[in-house]
């Protein structure tokens, strides 16, 4: 990453930080800081972040190992990241009408993986997501085995997690990355 990309992305998430100290409560920004500034891969993953519209934020630490935990906070899906099926074998399935991708295979891409349904909880009760959109979520395997995969949306003051088929796909759903740096 060129020194200007990465002072510009620092910047917007310095800003992002300032702007919603309730998502990490004692973490300072020169920590977060001092963390990225030694960890290039973590640099790229947030700036595709950043790129596909998540407005990625620290959104606390993982005491056992002392990582940030970063999380895409933009009110809706990303809007880089929808119409995708749930993960590649999905989409190697269709027969027609494929879609551009899927969650799964663009989470590695991008270096980030899906909040699990405990994940997604968490960070709902940092704020109001996805009141118009939905996220694909990480799926237990047995789930997963018998052709479905979870997701979740907020509506009615309440957040749902549901099951769908993972060869489907919709202009509203996409899914919520988190990144441990």
């Amino acid at each position: 990453m060129k020194a200007a990309d990465k002072h510009t992305l620092l910047q917007t998430l310095a800003e992002r930080f300032q702007r919603h100290p309730e998502r990490h409560a004692g973490i300072e920004w020169a920590d977060v800081a001092a963390r990225l500034d030694a960890r290039s891969a973590a640099l790229r993953a947030l700036q595709a972040m950043e790129d596909s519209g998540g407005e990625p934020d620290v959104i606390g630490r993982d005491e056992a190992t002392g990582e940030l935990l970063f999380c895409d906070c933009a009110a809706e899906t990303p809007s880089g990241r929808r119409s995708l099926c749930f993960d590649d074998a999905a989409l190697h399935a269709r027969k027609e009408n494929k879609p551009a991708g899927s969650a799964m295979g663009m989470a590695a891409t991008l270096g980030i993986e899906l909040l699990d349904e405990a994940q997604y909880r968490a960070l709902q009760a940092l704020g109001e997501f996805d009141l118009k959109t939905s996220s694909w979520l990480a799926t237990p395997d047995e789930v997963r085995a018998l052709g479905g995969a979870l997701f979740g949306d907020r509506r009615y003051g309440r957040v749902f997690t549901y099951h769908n088929g993972v060869q489907s796909y919709y202009a509203a759903r996409g899914f919520r990355g988190r990144l441990r740096a």
